[in-house]
């Protein structure tokens, strides 16, 4: 199974092979609270790039650990990339740029990125 997103104008798109997620996270970091995120983490393996990879543009904050990926068309924001506490590669996906996904299913977990 998996599942498909996209930024807004369509330039950018991705599949993720694995389950559709059942949660999502909420951060309320200065980044994530204004733009409004909900992310499910995923392997780097599990995550392919279909198309748009001149489109988009990078940006990093804080600590610089996470690589947020957005379309220079639109700007949204369909990912990121950073590695996890394992120190493997992942993917931060944002569910809101995945139209299959119904968000209001998901059970949302708060963190509190604002205190990190």
């Amino acid at each position: 199974m998996s599942y498909e997103g996209s930024c807004h104008c369509g330039a950018v798109t991705f599949r993720v092979d694995t389950e559709p997620p059942t949660e999502a996270m909420s951060c309320n970091c200065s980044h994530c609270r204004r733009k409004g995120f909900l992310l499910t983490f995923v392997p780097a393996a599990q995550f392919t790039l279909n198309g748009g990879a001149e489109q988009l543009t990078d940006y990093q904050f804080y600590k610089h650990r996470i690589t947020h990926r957005f379309c220079r068309t639109c700007g949204a924001q369909p990912f990121a990339e950073g590695k996890g506490a394992d120190g493997s590669a992942m993917q931060a996906v944002n569910l809101r740029c995945v139209p299959g996904i119904d968000l209001d299913a998901l059970t949302i977990k708060k963190v509190d990125g604002a205190s990190f």
